[in-house]
């Protein structure tokens, strides 16, 4: 990987020293190639990339994925990357995705509470945070046209045939940790399901030719 130049937190930094995408299979390389791609459009000519990372409930897979892509882009130094997240209808950000997050270093800051709690998320002191809440994907928070559509659950895939404005639609699904909610495992894999999003993202914005 290329060396970092954004100061990450150093918790942070550590558990990306743990990564290893050299284990990342030919299957989810293959996955994974036509966001590699886009990305690399984008970049080369000089397009801002805006990254609609989409669920079903917004609420796990996809706020891990919008938290680690915008840290991603920010390692690797690509500025104008903008990473978002939604569901095909809101719920809430589940507490323990806030908690895994903060585990692996992100400064986590509730600024509202309620049914769909709103979160400040950082990885860095000189970028803005990552606001984390439930929403669907078409929500005024979320960008109108010239995206990036990328499915992390199968169900959203199929449920969502048409997104409007998106530029393309990119299917990169991941199991969903909430199988082993309230059991002794939870923690240990929600932690799993973390690294395994953010070590596949870290792999695709280490492909990016500037």
């Amino acid at each position: 990987m290329m060396p970092s130049k954004t100061q990450i937190f150093s918790t942070i930094e550590k558990e990306i020293l743990n990564f290893h995408p050299e284990n990342i299979t030919t299957e989810r390389r293959a996955i994974l190639q036509p966001l590699i791609d886009y990305i690399q459009i984008k970049v080369s000519n000089n397009d801002e990339i805006r990254l609609n990372f989409i669920c079903t409930h917004n609420s796990r897979r996809s706020h891990l994925s919008q938290v680690w892509a915008q840290t991603a882009a920010s390692y690797f130094n690509f500025s104008n990357v903008f990473c978002y997240s939604g569901g095909t209808e809101a719920t809430a950000l589940f507490p323990v995705v806030a908690q895994t997050l903060s585990n692996s270093g992100f400064k986590i800051n509730t600024l509202s509470e309620g049914d769909n709690p709103v979160y400040s998320i950082k990885y860095t002191d000189n970028e803005h945070p990552v606001i984390g809440f439930s929403k669907t994907f078409d929500a005024d928070f979320n960008p109108k046209a010239e995206f990036a559509a990328i499915l992390t659950c199968s169900s959203a895939d199929q449920g969502c045939p048409f997104i409007a404005g998106a530029e393309k639609r990119i299917p990169v699904t991941f199991e969903d940790p909430k199988a082993f909610d309230n059991t002794p495992q939870q923690e240990e894999k929600y932690h799993e399901r973390s690294m395994q999003i953010a070590t596949e993202l870290f792999y695709v914005f280490s492909q990016i030719k500037k």
